[in-house]
């Protein structure tokens, strides 16, 4: 099995020392960069399978360095931060973030994170085809394409992820915590608003038109891909 190598971009050397010990301590390759502006140089010269983020950093901090990597790549991001807040994280997964870590963490939850993450992504990467297809709407995994009335969406992943687990199981009806479950890999402690924000922003760039079809509020339930 190839050795994984992930990418620590962190300003503080501690703790980018002690999450290296634990990837190495796991068998991941770890490569260290203190800034954003030398994580995404870092990333250039030798990509990385998954990329641990700071946000608070000088010189370029979290959110502006995850807007240029998802400018050009799709590569697994954890975000890392002392800040706990829902508002963090959910900026955080609207940028293209897949998990948000709080500091202080367990190293031990830190490692089954970054491997849930990459277990994802490796699912993503299998060859297979996946494109599901309604009334004006093609919904393409594959490449993470989403074209609506013969125009194709600035979605990110998650948001592209998420329309199509809906899709693919028309009419059934999910909870929050399914769809955190089920496109996020792992739970997110309550934090069901991140559901909310990702459907709200779908909705938002799928528009009111009268399609066979729709993203539907089960009140007190949650939501479903509802085809008429």
């Amino acid at each position: 099995m190839a050795q994984n190598t992930i990418l620590v971009i962190d300003d503080d050397e501690n703790i980018s020392k002690i999450i290296s010990l634990y990837l190495e301590k796991d068998g991941f390759k770890a490569i260290v960069a203190n800034d954003g502006a030398e994580g995404l140089k870092a990333f250039a010269e030798e990509k990385a399978d998954l990329i641990i983020l700071d946000i608070m950093m000088p010189v370029m901090d979290g959110w502006d360095t995850l807007k240029e990597l998802r400018k050009t790549s799709n590569v697994p991001v954890i975000m890392l931060s002392a800040k706990g807040e829902t508002f963090d994280k959910v900026l955080g997964l609207e940028l293209g973030a897949d998990d948000y870590i709080v500091k202080p963490f367990e190293p031990k939850e830190m490692i089954a994170r970054i491997k849930a993450v990459i277990r994802r992504s490796d699912k993503k990467d299998d060859g297979e085809e996946k494109i599901i297809k309604y009334e004006n709407l093609t919904i393409d995994l594959s490449d993470y394409r989403v074209v609506y009335a013969g125009e194709e969406l600035d979605m990110p992943p998650k948001e592209i992820e998420l329309l199509y687990f809906l899709a693919s199981k028309p009419n059934k009806v999910f909870t929050r915590e399914q769809l955190l479950q089920q496109v996020w890999d792992f739970d997110f402690y309550g934090d069901s608003r991140t559901v909310d924000v990702h459907i709200k922003r779908i909705r938002e760039k799928l528009g009111d038109d009268n399609n066979s079809w729709q993203i539907k509020t089960v009140w007190g339930v949650g939501y479903k891909f509802e085809v008429k």
